[in-house]
């Protein structure tokens, strides 16, 4: 995979940790991961938004595994959080799992299938 992070010189810079367009070329593999959300393998989702983002973060990349793909492979992210007063510590721990990689990033405030659910976030990977 060949990739190049895009911000256009005639546009504003990102507010965040994240690239405003990735083109990829030469893809022999493209991989679109569904929403995880932060619960562990017995489907229990702690209360802690920290421990969530941390869960979801880990269940995405088990999903990456499964198909001999990291982090690295992410070229996009979207992210729906419930409550906006969350958004400190998920950035925090997104910034944690995701380090200096700066995917295309798409954040929405609103509501998930279950109010127990603090975070879910789906992915595209590229190989």
């Amino acid at each position: 995979m060949q990739r190049r992070d895009i911000n256009a010189p005639d546009a504003p810079l990102p507010v965040g940790a994240y690239t405003h367009a990735i083109e990829v070329t030469s893809a022999a593999r493209t991989v679109y991961i569904s929403g995880q959300v932060g619960v562990d393998r017995q489907g229990n989702a702690p209360a802690d938004v920290a421990e969530q983002c941390r869960l979801v973060w880990s269940n995405l990349q088990a999903q990456l595994r499964a198909v001999g793909m990291t982090l690295d492979n992410v070229v996009k992210i979207t992210t729906i959080l419930p409550d906006r007063a969350d958004l400190p510590e998920y950035r925090r721990i997104r910034n944690e799992a995701l380090g200096d990689r700066k995917p295309a990033s798409t954040l929405i405030v609103g509501g998930l299938v279950s109010p127990a659910y603090k975070v879910e976030i789906e992915a595209i990977a590229c190989a």
